[in-house]
């Protein structure tokens, strides 16, 4: 089994949301039918731009919340630079 760590683009408001899961289609699909939590619920319809597949759970979660710093956001930003810079 795999374990994901995806970046959701909202197309409401342009943020990005980081999560996890064990099934990306599924959960992007809740996201998008506003199954997901209150932020993801408010803010759909989204656009998933990135993700990782990882096959231990924990890496995942840990990448994930590494996603979440500071830091991780220029990290993510350095992989996406082309996407960030067109606007897409």
């Amino acid at each position: 089994m795999m374990f994901y760590v995806y970046i959701l683009k909202s197309r409401k408001n342009e943020r990005l949301y980081t999560g996890s899961t064990n099934i990306l289609r599924r959960r992007f699909d809740e996201h998008n039918n506003k199954k997901g939590g209150y932020y993801t619920s408010k803010n759909a319809p989204f656009d998933l731009i990135y993700y990782e597949a990882y096959s231990h759970k924990k890496d995942a979660i840990e990448q994930e919340l590494f996603y979440k710093t500071g830091y991780g956001r220029e990290i993510l930003h350095g992989k996406l630079k082309n996407y960030f810079n067109t606007g897409e």
